[in-house]
């Protein structure tokens, strides 16, 4: 299925107007986009590729997500005419089927594209290491341990682990 990048941006939220008071955990979407500090590398690689916009599916939900897309979402803003822009998972089922995750709809996905909406890779649904752990540790930790272990490895890796894997995939080196 081919999917129309230009139709689909239209339809999504740019990051600012996605970042809103009634949405679940602003607070924590809100203060990991403040924190974000950029690698220079990840500055100065991403600057070297056509990467402009950033489509992401994500709900507001997903801890993953809060923990991930403001990191992108800085990196959008800093790049040359760069931007990202959020589609909500459940609104839109046929672009998450089409991204989707060892059989699953997990979120977030973020599908790079150049200027003229051409993909030029994916992300997601986390880091590939705290995504192992995750299905590893799936039947033996109980849901809020594994989470709180998901909070703590992000505050530690502030993005790094994302911002090198999303290189790598608009790379072609994934």
């Amino acid at each position: 299925m081919s999917l129309d990048f230009p139709a689909l941006w239209s339809q999504a939220t740019p990051w600012r107007s996605y970042l809103r008071a009634e949405m679940e955990f602003p607070e924590l979407w809100r203060g990991v986009f403040e924190r974000a500090v950029l690698p220079e590398w990840a500055l100065e690689e991403f600057a070297r590729t056509p990467l402009r916009k950033l489509l992401v599916l994500a709900e507001d939900w997903c801890g993953d997500a809060a923990n991930t897309v403001p990191v992108l979402a800085a990196l959008a803003e800093q790049l040359d005419a760069g931007e990202l822009r959020v589609l909500e998972r459940d609104r839109f089922p046929e672009v998450m089927d089409a991204y989707l995750s060892n059989g699953t709809r997990s979120i977030p996905i973020a599908i790079a594209l150049d200027r003229e909406f051409r993909e030029l890779g994916h992300w997601g649904p986390r880091p590939a290491v705290l995504q192992s752990w995750m299905l590893t540790n799936k039947a033996t930790i109980p849901s809020p341990k594994r989470y709180a272990y998901a909070r703590r490895w992000y505050a530690k890796d502030r993005g790094e682990t994302t911002l090198r894997e999303l290189l790598g995939a608009v790379s072609g080196e994934r």
